[in-house]
């Protein structure tokens, strides 16, 4: 889906160049991040501000269209963390070892689903808390 220059700018900027699911800034990446849709098109979202989000590239790849997924053992569905109807804070806590806690089941399925406690990304947050460049 086509996003055009001046919708993306105003993504990017809403979210301060920040991924709004991982939270590391585009300047700390070495990849262009991409502007997503929060509830897919494939599920009737459309391409309002509302429903977009700045995401790292491998959130939006681990993401797809999907809406969320179910977290074991109770096998319950639970949607991904919303960045515009929910707060990052709220949601998630870091941990100066580079883990990501969860404080609600949307945010676990989010930790889950888009790996954001895969080891290389929590080396990568450590360093960037050290460096204090993250958030």
């Amino acid at each position: 889906m086509y996003i055009s220059d001046k919708v993306r700018m105003a993504v990017a900027e809403r979210a301060n160049f920040q991924c709004e699911y991982y939270r590391i800034y585009e300047s700390n990446s070495f990849y262009t991040f991409q502007v997503e849709h929060i509830i897919s098109r494939k599920h009737g979202g459309n391409s309002d501000l509302d429903n977009l989000a700045y995401a790292y590239p491998s959130c939006n790849r681990l993401k797809g269209s999907d809406l969320g997924s179910i977290l074991l053992p109770d096998e319950q569905f639970f949607r991904f963390f919303n960045p515009r109807k929910n707060e990052w804070l709220d949601n998630f806590e870091v941990h100066n070892s580079g883990s990501l806690y969860a404080k609600t089941s949307e945010a676990a399925i989010t930790i889950k689903i888009f790996k954001l406690n895969h080891p290389d990304t929590v080396i990568e947050r450590k360093l960037l808390i050290e460096m204090q460049r993250f958030p």
